[in-house]
């Protein structure tokens, strides 16, 4: 099982996974915002997600798990 994790504070955007989506290496999963920047999270393996930890709205600090990939 991988997981991709936060690599900086911020808010969620947006998730543009769900559980059960078939997700390929590069493709972005999480959108942060952190001082105004819109910064892209991308898986770093190819997988299907298995749980996603995070809904928009949500305040997270780097290295929070975001999503599960199996």
């Amino acid at each position: 099982m991988a997981q991709i994790f936060a690599s900086m504070a911020g808010t969620v955007l947006s998730v543009s996974v769900s559980v059960g989506d078939a997700v390929q290496e590069g493709q972005d999963v999480v959108t942060l915002e952190s001082m105004k920047m819109e910064v892209p999270i991308s898986a770093d393996s190819t997988g299907t997600v298995k749980a996603v930890h995070v809904q928009a709205g949500d305040f997270v600090n780097e290295g929070d798990p975001l999503v599960d990939l199996e």
